[in-house]
């Protein structure tokens, strides 16, 4: 029941994303004479401080994360997967080098190594996407490090050796098949991740710029008429909440499905 509502939850997340390009929207059209005004059957989630249609936001603000985490979660694990296993797997120098920069990374909280990217890099979706790829990276680095530590010297990987397969054969052929399931499930908690990181900048102001909407920037807005409109809150924090949930849930769920201790014959500790 879980994974289906989870699954429900996310699919129309990804649903309005994609085709929210292709709907007759207005997110930006401003109603003088609706301005703060609380649910009606014109608008089931209300009007904001400028009039503007709260429904229509939250679908704009839906594709912004859902690029964000997308674009996010891609560029984390592909550098991050990269460098992690051509770490492990060349050992050395190279090796503590990459150790020392993880863990100079781990050594801060993440947000705010975003945070004071995206200052850098100024407001804007690309950069926000930059500053949250450059500090996500760690993460899969430091887990696909640990998988190839403990891989390299299977007996099927160590006779791909012995017959001459080239490294990039071994790693693609050998490794990643072995080392998906865990990135995987890495990568599932992350979108929940970026999803509030995204969110967290966009009410810093150093996200989406108006009037483009993003479901921090929303929440920051409402903030100043919590007391007399506060659905203009209520609408992305619920949001936001759905979403972070089903993420986490749907990862619950593939970490039990995916974990070789829990299946059938598995090794038990």
């Amino acid at each position: 029941m879980r994974t289906t509502l989870s699954l429900g939850i996310l699919g129309l997340w990804a649903l309005f994303a994609i085709s929210m390009p292709l709907l007759p929207l207005t997110p930006n059209l401003i109603h003088l004479e609706h301005i703060l005004e609380p649910p009606v059957t014109e608008a089931l989630l209300g009007y904001d401080d400028l009039g503007r249609h709260i429904g229509e936001r939250l679908l704009v603000g839906a594709r912004t994360s859902f690029l964000v985490a997308f674009w996010v979660v891609l560029l984390s694990a592909l550098i991050g997967t990269s460098i992690g296993t051509l770490s492990a797997w060349h050992g050395g120098r190279w090796d503590q080098l990459i150790v020392q920069v993880i863990d100079i990374f781990l050594a801060f909280p993440g947000i705010l190594l975003a945070i004071a990217l995206a200052g850098l890099l100024g407001p804007g979706i690309e950069n926000v996407v930059l500053a949250l790829a450059t500090v996500g990276w760690v993460g899969y680095a430091r887990l696909a490090r640990a998988q190839v530590l403990s891989l390299r010297h299977r007996e099927h990987v160590m006779a791909a050796q012995a017959l001459g397969t080239g490294t990039l054969r071994i790693m693609t052929r050998h490794l990643l098949p072995l080392m998906a399931a865990p990135l995987i499930i890495e990568a599932t908690f992350g979108v929940a991740a970026v999803v509030i990181a995204e969110a967290g900048l966009s009410f810093l102001g150093l996200g989406v710029q108006p009037p483009d909407a993003s479901w921090g920037a929303m929440i920051r807005d409402g903030t100043r008429y919590m007391l007399v409109a506060p659905h203009m809150v209520l609408a992305p924090g619920a949001a936001i909440f759905a979403v972070v949930l089903a993420v986490n849930l749907l990862g619950d769920r593939l970490r039990d499905r995916l974990d070789v201790r829990n299946a059938p014959g598995g090794v038990s500790t």
